[in-house]
């Protein structure tokens, strides 16, 4: 039995080889930026250099701000969603990348599309295998039906056509009569857009207008600065097409603003400067109600000032609300410390005068660390004051605020004891490994010493909140 060759129409093939003989070449560098239009609520318009973001209530683009055709400067601004058009700005944006592609990439993309289909159509005819030639001829429809959107929808009606010949092939494949007798798979079009001239690069003149435009909207101060000097930079490019006498009217204004932003911006440095410093002296020492008039004098300083950087006193008042919190927890530690200060100071003096016996004693602590000392008639001397001593601390009871420094305590002083002992005794064996034993007792004795000093004067002293 000979094998049967699938039948497909010749005009299918041909229809696709007239559509990729028609294709226009054309020759636009690809390198060059899109132009966006920017629409504004009140009907102005700016220009971004190449995609804008939109970054949760803000829209972020480069501007041109000087420099050359090929070479132009770029400015950064950063706007307020709120204030765009954004219903025109996004349709416009559709229309600037659908036409950037269509003149750049479009058509070779198309032509590579076209050759496919072309292949995939000849292997169909030459097929002798039904099945696989309708997997083939499947694949084909869906990769042709999802190619315009994600092509801006570029000559989505000539891929329709197509499609159109490759249903009418896939029913034939399928033994019905006709395309509209089986299931089709719907095709997803974009909308026609309107095609928008697309804009050039915006004249010095324009760039100057666009930024006097933003320095209007802008809010933050340093922004409004920056854009400024753009505009500096403009003036001092090519020419701008303003007379020698506007562009010094201009020159002269834009400095003049400058320097009254930089004005304002040392005169509000200065009020937070003050009024931070003031806030955390009185913070330091739990004073409340002076942080408070701290914060109740903000907003009457920026009202003078005229309330030209809501950013800075936004952080103005958050840096004294967090003094504010520290003024409290200060003042309720030194609350508690009032409480227990006469508590502590009794204990205080029960154990100042054992700790006054191990500060005497630290000279000869000292030389048995360092195994040249002390003579024996002193560390007769000072056996005989630091025996029993640990056992006399042991005995007294102590607050539990105390415990820790006073458990320093005691163990300073059996190191001490045991420093002396092992002194004494390596002295008279003449053994040292027992000096040894005896330095390491006494550096332990120090140590200890020093941290329930440390602890001590921690827990008399005032607090202070860091």
């Amino acid at each position: 039995m000979r094998p049967t060759r699938v039948s497909i129409r010749v005009s299918t093939i041909a229809a696709v080889a007239i559509v990729v003989a028609l294709l226009p070449v054309r020759s636009v560098a690809a390198a060059d930026a899109t132009l966006f239009r920017i629409y504004l609520a009140d009907g102005s318009t700016l220009v971004s250099y190449g995609e804008y973001a939109r970054v949760n209530d803000q829209v972020i683009f480069s501007m041109a701000a000087g420099g050359s055709v090929e070479q132009p400067r770029l400015h950064v601004v950063t706007l307020n969603a709120s204030l765009v058009d954004w219903t025109r700005t996004d349709a416009y944006a559709e229309s600037a990348r659908y036409q950037q592609y269509a003149t750049t990439r479009g058509d070779e993309d198309f032509q590579l599309l076209s050759n496919e289909v072309a292949r995939v159509l000849n292997d169909i005819a030459l097929s002798t295998d039904r099945d696989r030639a309708l997997v083939i001829a499947e694949q084909a429809r869906r990769t042709l039906a999802s190619w315009p959107r994600a092509h801006y929808g570029y000559r989505q009606d000539e891929v329709q056509e197509i499609i159109g010949l490759i249903d009418e092939s896939i029913a034939r494949l399928k033994g019905t009569r006709s395309a509209t007798e089986f299931q089709l798979a719907l095709v997803s079009s974009r909308p026609q857009l309107p095609l928008d001239s697309l804009p050039g690069l915006p004249t010095p003149r324009e760039q100057l207008d666009s930024i006097f435009k933003l320095t209007e909207i802008t809010q933050r101060a340093s922004d409004r600065v920056a854009l400024l000097q753009s505009a500096l930079a403009v003036l001092s490019d090519a020419p701008t097409g303003l007379s020698t006498i506007d562009t010094e009217v201009y020159r002269r204004s834009i400095q003049r603003q400058i320097a009254d932003e930089t004005a304002i911006d040392t005169r509000y440095s200065d009020l937070s400067k003050r009024l931070t410093a003031i806030a955390a002296r009185a913070a330091a020492r739990g004073r409340v109600g002076d942080v408070e008039r701290v914060l109740g004098q903000i907003p009457r300083e920026d009202a003078r000032l005229g309330e030209r950087r809501p950013e800075t006193i936004q952080s103005l008042r958050q840096t004294v609300e967090a003094q504010l919190d520290t003024a409290r927890r200060t003042r309720l530690l030194h609350d508690q410390w009032q409480i227990r200060r006469n508590l502590y100071r009794d204990y205080e003096r029960a154990m100042q005068a054992q700790m006054l016996q191990l500060v005497k004693a630290q000279p000869a602590l000292e030389a048995i660390r360092k195994l040249e000392g002390p003579t024996p008639a002193r560390l007769t001397t000072l056996r005989g004051r630091l025996s029993g001593g640990a056992d006399r601390l042991q005995r007294l009871q102590m607050p539990e605020d105390l415990r820790g420094p006073f458990d320093l305590l005691v163990n300073a002083w059996r190191f001490a004891e045991h420093a002396v002992d092992s002194r004494f005794t390596a002295i008279s064996s003449g053994n040292v490994n027992t000096a040894w034993e005896a330095s390491s007792a006494a550096a332990g004795a120090l140590m200890l010493l020093s941290r329930a000093q440390q602890e001590i004067r921690t827990l008399i002293d005032p607090p202070r909140v860091q």
